[in-house]
C-alpha cells in the first residue's frame, strides 16, 4: 500500500547529486535541512511521460518555485548517475537537480519502491512530489495505486497550485528556429526579458527541416512560435502577444 508520509521526516539514506560538475554521495537528511525542497519522482529516466511531460514542465515552472520560498527542485529516479546526467542534458534541464537513487534505498525508506518486473524495469519509483520543509514532508502528491502509470496529481501544475495558488499558470511554448536567424533570435531574446520558459525547436537537427517547419506549422519562415498548442505565428506576432499578456496581467 503506497501511503503518504506528511508530517514525517524524510528517511535517512544515501543520495546521490551532480555539484560542481561531479557527482557526490549525500545523506539525505543533510541535503533537506533547513530548506523548502521540492522532490518529485518518477519511474524511469527516458521514459516517455517522463521525457515529454514531467521533467519539462517542472523545469518550465522551478523559476516560479523559487520565487515562492523554494530553495531546490529536484527529480529523483532509481537509475545510476550517469544516465540521470545523460538525460538531464538532453532534457535541456538546468533549472532542475536529478537525483540519482540508483539502488533505490531512498525509494525504498519512502515506501515507494514498486516492481515493474512486468515491464523488465526490475524495482523502480512509484510517481509522487512532495515539498519538505527542513527535513519534514509538508505535502505528497501521490499517484493513485493501480495498473499502468497513472500521472494525475503528481505533476508540476499541481504543485503550483500548492505553493503559489496565486499564480496564473506558465504557458508551455514552443519554438521552430534555424541557426542564423535575426528574428528567431529576436523572439527568444523577448521571452528571456519576459522571463518565459520556452521549448526550442531547432531546425537542422535530428532531422528536421524547412519542410518539416512547412508540413506542422503550414510556413516557410522562421521563427514560428506556439502556445498552450495554438499558433502565434513570427516575432512580431509574439511582441503582440506579449503586449496583450502585459495588458492582462497590469488589469489583474
Amino acid at each position: 500500500m503506497l501511503k503518504s508520509r506528511e508530517g514525517q521526516r524524510v528517511p535517512s539514506t544515501p543520495l546521490m547529486i551532480r555539484r560542481d560538475g561531479q557527482w557526490q554521495t549525500v545523506d539525505s537528511t543533510a541535503f533537506f535541512a533547513g530548506r523548502r525542497v521540492v522532490l518529485f519522482a518518477l519511474p524511469g529516466a527516458f521514459t516517455p511521460t517522463c521525457s515529454s511531460t514531467h521533467v519539462p514542465r517542472f523545469n518550465e515552472l522551478a523559476s516560479l518555485f523559487r520565487a515562492n520560498g523554494i530553495d531546490e527542485v529536484c527529480c529523483l529516479s532509481v537509475n545510476d548517475p550517469f544516465v540521470m546526467e545523460r538525460w538531464q542534458d538532453e532534457q535541456q534541464a538546468t533549472a532542475l537537480s536529478f537525483i540519482a537513487d540508483g539502488n533505490g534505498h531512498f525509494s525504498q525508506a519512502m515506501g515507494m519502491l514498486v516492481d515493474k518486473a512486468e515491464l523488465h524495469f526490475g524495482k523502480r519509483s512509484w510517481r509522487y512530489s512532495m515539498v519538505v520543509r527542513d527535513g519534514v514532508i509538508e505535502k505528497m502528491f501521490v499517484e493513485p495505486e493501480r495498473p499502468g502509470d497513472p500521472f494525475e496529481v503528481s505533476d508540476a501544475d499541481t504543485m503550483r497550485a500548492f505553493i503559489c495558488p496565486q499564480s496564473r499558470p506558465q504557458p508551455r511554448i514552443s519554438m521552430f528556429t534555424r541557426p542564423g536567424c535575426n528574428h528567431c533570435a529576436r523572439a527568444k531574446a523577448s521571452l528571456a526579458a519576459e522571463n518565459l520558459r520556452f521549448e526550442e525547436i531547432r531546425l537542422g537537427e535530428g532531422g528536421l527541416s524547412l519542410s518539416t517547419l512547412t508540413a506542422v506549422t503550414g510556413e516557410s519562415k522562421t521563427p514560428q512560435v506556439y502556445v498552450d498548442g495554438e499558433r502565434v505565428g513570427g516575432a512580431d506576432e509574439l511582441e503582440r502577444w506579449l503586449s496583450e499578456r502585459r495588458r492582462e496581467k497590469a488589469a489583474a
